[in-house]
C-alpha cells in the first residue's frame, strides 16, 4: 500500500490525471458492482478491502491501455474507453485487473525476489507508467544493475494471466455483466496492439494476448453458438463519445471530431450514433474555444439527447454555459431536476454556483458539497470545491482546512501540513489583531487537532516499523 501511495502521489500531479466527474462515475458504476462481486465471491477478504485503496483513476493517454498497482489503485487511459463498444467489454478489463489485486499478483512476483528493494520496485513501477508517454523518460528511470531482473519480475507470468481471465470471468458474469465482452475486448487489444505498439510498456506488453486465452473466453461462453454481443445502450456511446473528445490533446484531432458533425451521411446512422457524433464536436468546440459552433451543435443535438439521456443533456449544456460565461443559466439547467446521487451533476452545480462568485450562491454550495461528502469524504474534487465555496464566504482557515485535506488525499505528505502550519499562523496573526471570533477559535481548535493527526499519521506511514 504505501508503495501504491508513493506512485500515486505523482501520478495525482501529472497534468495527464484527469478527474472528469461523468467519466468517472461511468467507471465507477461497473467498478462498484464488481467489488460487491468479488467480495460476495470471497476473492476479497475483509482485510485486504480495509488495507487496500481500491480506487480507479482515469489517465488522458490515447493508448489502448489499464494497469494495476500496488495497494490496489488502478488506472484506465481514455484511449480505452475511447475504444470499448460497451460496459460489459470495459468491465472485462476492470474485472482482469481487479482479479490482479485481489490474487496479489504483483505481492507474489515481489516476493519471488525477497532481496529485491520495494522501494526499487516501486521506482520501476513508475518507469513503466513514463515510459508509456515517453520511451526516452522511461528508459532514463530503468537504472541499476537489478533493473532488468525486476523488470522481468514485473511482466505477469502466463499463469498469472489466465487466474486473472478466469477468476475476473467469474466476477464480472457474477456482477451481471455479459462475458462476451472479454471476447470483444481481447479482438480490440489485438488490433491495438499491432497498430498502436510504441515498444513501450502497454497493455499488452505485460498482458500478452494468445489465441489460447481467447479461446478460452470463447468455450467460457454460455449458449456461444446463440450468443449475440451485448448492445450499447446510450451510456455507452455518449461515454467513448465523451473519451475521444476529452483525451484529445492536438487541434487536429479536435478538429477532426468537429468536422464529423458535418458529414452529410449523419442524418442516416441511428439515433444513438447521431447523438456520440455531435456530443463529441460540442465538446470538441468548446476545446478550440468556438462557442458559437458549439451552440449550433448543441441545438442540433437536443432532440437526440434530451429525452433519451437527461443527465447528460444537461451537463453538456452546463458546460457550454459556463464556457460562455452564463453561470445562472447553467445554475438553472442543473438544479431543476437534480440527482442528488449523480457525482457529476452536483459538481457541475457546484461549479456554477461558485461560478457566480456571490457569497448565498457560494453557502449553498457548501451545503450541498458538505451533504454530498457526508458518504464520500474521500471526494479530492469536492474538497477542492469546498475550499472555494468558504473561502468565497470569507471563513479563510476552513478553505486552507479543505485544501490540505485536498493534499491529504492526493498522499502529499509534505504539503498537507504545510497548509495546516499555515492556517495556524494565520489564527495567530487574527488573534493579535482582535479579528479572531468564536467561530474562528473553534476553526483554529479543529485545525490544531487535525495537524497532530497528520503529524501522527505521517510518521507512521515515513517509519512503519518505529
Amino acid at each position: 500500500r504505501r508503495i501504491g501511495d508513493s506512485i500515486m502521489r505523482e501520478i495525482y500531479k501529472d497534468p495527464d490525471y484527469l478527474d472528469d466527474p461523468l467519466l468517472g462515475e461511468q467507471v465507477q458504476q461497473i467498478w462498484s458492482r464488481l467489488m460487491v462481486a468479488a467480495r460476495e465471491r470471497g476473492e476479497m477478504s475483509a482485510e485486504l478491502q480495509q488495507r487496500f485503496a481500491w480506487e480507479v483513476s482515469l489517465i488522458r493517454d490515447p493508448s489502448v491501455n489499464a494497469f494495476a498497482l500496488p495497494g490496489g489503485y488502478l488506472g484506465v487511459h481514455l484511449g480505452l474507453m475511447a475504444t470499448v463498444a460497451n460496459r460489459h467489454e470495459l468491465a472485462s478489463v476492470l474485472a482482469h485487473e481487479l482479479t490482479h489485486v485481489t490474487q496479489r499478483h504483483i505481492a507474489r512476483l515481489m516476493s519471488r525476489q525477497s532481496q529485491q528493494s520495494p522501494l526499487i520496485m516501486g521506482a520501476m513501477l513508475l518507469a513503466i507508467l513514463a515510459a508509456s508517454k515517453s520511451p526516452t523518460a522511461g528508459t532514463a528511470m530503468i537504472s541499476g544493475g537489478q533493473a532488468l531482473a525486476i523488470q522481468n519480475q514485473l511482466n505477469f507470468s502466463r499463469d498469472m494471466e489466465r487466474e486473472a481471465d478466469r477468476v475476473g470471468f467469474g466476477v464480472m458474469a457474477d456482477a451481471g455483466f455479459d462475458t462476451e465482452g472479454f471476447v470483444g475486448m481481447f479482438e480490440k487489444l489485438q488490433i491495438a496492439a499491432r497498430l498502436n505498439d510504441r515498444g513501450n510498456y502497454p497493455y499488452l506488453r505485460s498482458h500478452p494476448l494468445t489465441t489460447e486465452r481467447i479461446a478460452d473466453m470463447q468455450l467460457r461462453q454460455p449458449g456461444l453458438a446463440q450468443g449475440k454481443p451485448a448492445q450499447a445502450d446510450w451510456d455507452d456511446v455518449l461515454t467513448g463519445a465523451r473519451a475521444r473528445a476529452l483525451v484529445q490533446t492536438g487541434v487536429e484531432g479536435m478538429r477532426r471530431l468537429s468536422e464529423a458533425a458535418q458529414d452529410s451521411d449523419l442524418p442516416t446512422y441511428a439515433p444513438h450514433r447521431q447523438a456520440a457524433v455531435l456530443y463529441a464536436a460540442v465538446l470538441s468546440d468548446l476545446r478550440l474555444k468556438q462557442a458559437v459552433p458549439a451552440q449550433q451543435k448543441l441545438d442540433r443535438l437536443g432532440p437526440l439527447l434530451a429525452t433519451a439521456a437527461p443527465v447528460w443533456w444537461r451537463g453538456v449544456r452546463a458546460e457550454l454555459a459556463l464556457f460562455t460565461g452564463q453561470a445562472q443559466t447553467a445554475v438553472d439547467v442543473l438544479q431543476g431536476q437534480l440527482s442528488r446521487q449523480s457525482r457529476s451533476e452536483v459538481l457541475w452545480l457546484a461549479q456554477a454556483r461558485l461560478a457566480l462568485a456571490q457569497a448565498p450562491q457560494c453557502a449553498t454550495a457548501a451545503q450541498e458539497l458538505e451533504a454530498w461528502m457526508l458518504d464520500r469524504p474521500r471526494d479530492t474534487l469536492a474538497w477542492s470545491m469546498l475550499s472555494q465555496a468558504w473561502q468565497c464566504q470569507g471563513k479563510t482557515l476552513r478553505a486552507i482546512r479543505a485544501q490540505a485535506q485536498v493534499h491529504w488525499l492526493q498522499h502529499d505528505l509534505t504539503g498537507a501540513p504545510d497548509r495546516l502550519r499555515a492556517a495556524q499562523s494565520l489564527a495567530r496573526e487574527l488573534t493579535q489583531q482582535g479579528k479572531l471570533d468564536l467561530g474562528g477559535q473553534q476553526e483554529a481548535s479543529i485545525i490544531d487537532a487535525r495537524l497532530r493527526a497528520l503529524e501522527a499519521k505521517r510518521r507512521e506511514l515515513l517509519h512503519p516499523n518505529k
